[in-house]
């Protein structure tokens, strides 16, 4: 997949010290584990980890480019997967609005109010607005949008003020207060001018 490049063409690099795609690839890896970052840098296995400041400085970057990243990777993932399938296999674009919990949190930036339509209830947390590509096997997110509300009065906490309205961080706190059909909109939209000649979509879409 060519992870470092991916992640240098996003901004998302490293001036000192060990390599953005190192520090990438640690964390990915404890997802895949099950295990957050906190409990293991406070584990016995320490010692095979940085500094916990190399991890929280390259997570809290508000320069980089992750919604990039996420389209790049994704690009590359459904090129690979149209070789496995047939060509008259038809695709689709699938959105999701799943609700992301935060019910003991407090601090959290843009915390808000939101509908749980499985619980059918309101809950404390985020709204994981994901647009994702289908052929009816596989699914691969290829955009996403952490929805907050967009109604001041739903949200608990602002968003930072003394962010740098230049930095990709500001703009993508900004989106999570738009409300869910403009959202969506602006998800098909940029998942249009990436994708829609590669990955010859036919012109479908599926709600979840």
């Amino acid at each position: 997949m060519k992870l470092p490049k991916l992640l240098r063409n996003s901004n998302i690099s490293k001036s000192c010290g060990i390599l953005a795609s190192n520090v990438f690839i640690f964390l990915l890896l404890l997802a895949f584990k099950g295990k957050n970052l906190f409990r293991f840098l406070n584990s016995k296995d320490k010692d095979k980890a940085n500094s916990k400041n190399t991890y929280y400085r390259f997570l809290s970057n508000n320069s980089y480019n992750w919604i990039k990243f996420l389209s790049l990777l994704s690009c590359k993932v459904i090129s690979n997967f149209s070789h496995l399938t047939k060509p008259d296999r038809v695709k689709a674009f699938v959105i999701d609005d799943s609700v992301f919990k935060r019910n003991r949190s407090k601090n959290v930036e843009l915390l808000a109010k939101v509908f749980d339509h499985a619980g059918h209830s309101f809950v404390k947390g985020f709204t994981m607005l994901t647009l994702g590509w289908t052929d009816g096997y596989s699914f691969v997110p290829v955009g996403l949008n952490l929805l907050s509300s967009s109604k001041k009065s739903n949200r608990y906490q602002e968003a930072n003020d003394t962010l740098d309205k230049r930095t990709n961080g500001y703009k993508i706190r900004k989106q999570s207060t738009l409300s869910k059909p403009e959202s969506v909109l602006e998800l098909l939209k940029n998942a249009k001018l990436r994708y829609n000649c590669r990955l010859c979509l036919d012109g479908h879409m599926v709600y979840q």
